[in-house]
């Protein structure tokens, strides 16, 4: 009985510990390793992440100017406590080839209206990469994660984001004004259930295999 009280201590000590987090799978799509966030990454995110074409159409809770530590704290006092709460899943994007170096962020929140968020570095951007990821993502909060449905919200001038939520089966669901980091825009939620995503999914495998069919 005391080991089993010293071990239930010891679990208890490692949740409230910022850089530890429950269990979070490595994906990996064609192109891409998605890396469970760890503190060692803020550095990185530091550098990538303050630049207008990443940052414009993210919410308005994000402050702007970026400081200094903007990530060192993001990661450390949100994005880890969240993970730990088992309240959001966060990967960093790597390419297969450089697998040290970070491209970009996606994240899966728990939440009515917004389950989904992600960033990448615009020398990245416009390759089907940020597809993939969200792909992988999608998945893992159907198949793993056992979510019912999934929502994100986005600015309609967002056109690549748009064309993600397009490509992957998702429909609009309701129309607002939302505050963004460059203003308040004409917003969008986007939609898809897991009996959806589903066939969305197995219809991509049939036109993979048999393209002349399909017209592709």
């Amino acid at each position: 009985m005391k080991k089993r009280g010293k071990k239930a201590k010891q679990s208890s000590r490692q949740a409230r510990l910022p850089h530890l987090a429950p269990s979070i799978p490595t994906l990996e799509t064609p192109r891409l390793v998605l890396r469970p966030l760890e503190l060692a990454d803020a550095p990185q995110i530091q550098i990538l992440f303050p630049q207008w074409e990443i940052v414009r159409y993210l919410r308005n809770a994000i402050p702007w100017p970026y400081p200094t530590d903007g990530a060192l704290q993001y990661v450390r006092d949100m994005a880890l406590p969240a993970i730990a709460r088992s309240e959001a899943w966060h990967w960093t994007l790597r390419l297969r080839t450089e697998p040290k170096q970070v491209i970009g962020f996606i994240s899966l929140i728990k939440g009515k209206t917004e389950n989904r968020g992600f960033w990448m570095s615009p020398p990245w951007q416009g390759r089907g990469l940020m597809s993939e990821a969200c792909d992988a993502v999608t998945d893992y909060w159907f198949n793993v994660l056992k979510f019912p449905v999934l929502r994100v919200p986005k600015a309609v001038a967002n056109a690549a984001s748009r064309r993600i939520s397009e490509k992957q089966g998702m429909r609009v669901v309701a129309t607002e004004e939302r505050d963004y980091v460059g203003g308040r825009f004409l917003s969008e939620t986007w939609e898809i259930t897991a009996e959806e995503w589903h066939a969305h999914r197995k219809s991509a495998v049939r036109r993979t295999r048999d393209p002349k069919r399909h017209g592709v």
